[in-house]
């Protein structure tokens, strides 16, 4: 086990600023590390109209680091698929190791947090923007990765986590990337063969997930329409896909 120990103030302490979810620049270092790595040896803060593309590979594809909801790029991302090819990356983050630091940046204690990520979360992403993988030109790239959260006990943070603030998230460790580039592709999420009906429990049952994001699940999927509401059975609405 790492012993704890007395360390200079880092430099990301130093630019966090005392904002809940502060990030130097106003950018995490997630953020960041995943921009440059999927713009290559292409630019980054690219103007294009009247938006600013996180970043243009070496090939002319236009790069969007989204760590979020979809729902506020919605109107940027289908501006940029008129213009060209795009590509969204979305960070999964399948574990997370929290360390706590006081004030003048000595190491307090770490922890791994009981949460963990699967592809699955990309439909709470696409909840405020169901739609999007419909558009031509657009691919989404999940990016499962571990992330180190690093967080000060300032005072300045959320009531939820007493008064302690985030500064940073950076990348741990890499494990895969999924490239979803077509909505058929998202049929990987339907664990049914065709015209086989289901609830949305039965979905959460089979796919190992809880029923809230389940739920997400079948909504976005409807919307997309690879998925149809075919009545009820008893209080439940069952489900087919298309």
């Amino acid at each position: 086990m790492n012993s704890l120990r007395e360390t200079p103030c880092p430099p990301w302490l130093k630019n966090s600023g005392t904002s809940s979810n502060s990030f130097p620049g106003n950018e995490s270092s997630l953020h960041r590390s995943l921009k440059f790595r999927y713009s290559e040896s292409g630019a980054t803060e690219t103007p294009v109209g009247e938006y600013v593309c996180d970043g243009l590979s070496g090939e002319g594809e236009y790069i969007e680091v989204q760590t979020g909801s979809f729902g506020p790029l919605k109107e940027k991302v289908k501006f940029l698929t008129q213009t060209g090819k795009v590509r969204v990356i979305h960070p999964i983050i399948s574990q997370k190791q929290i360390e706590l630091y006081n004030s003048d940046g000595s190491l307090l204690r770490r922890r791994k947090s009981p949460m963990k990520g699967s592809s699955w979360d990309v439909f709470k992403a696409l909840l405020y923007a169901p739609e999007l993988p419909l558009l031509k030109n657009l691919v989404i790239e999940l990016a499962i990765v571990d992330v180190i959260e690093k967080r000060i006990d300032d005072g300045q943070g959320s009531w939820r986590r007493r008064g302690v603030s985030i500064s940073d998230r950076l990348i741990g460790a890499w494990h895969q990337s999924i490239v979803l580039s077509k909505p058929k592709d998202y049929k990987q999420f339907l664990p049914f063969r065709k015209n086989e009906r289901f609830s949305v429990r039965d979905l959460a049952e089979k796919a190992g997930i809880d029923v809230g994001l389940a739920r997400k699940a079948v909504y976005v999927l409807t919307k997309m329409g690879l998925v149809e509401r075919t009545g009820k059975q008893g209080k439940s609405y069952q489900y087919r896909k298309t």
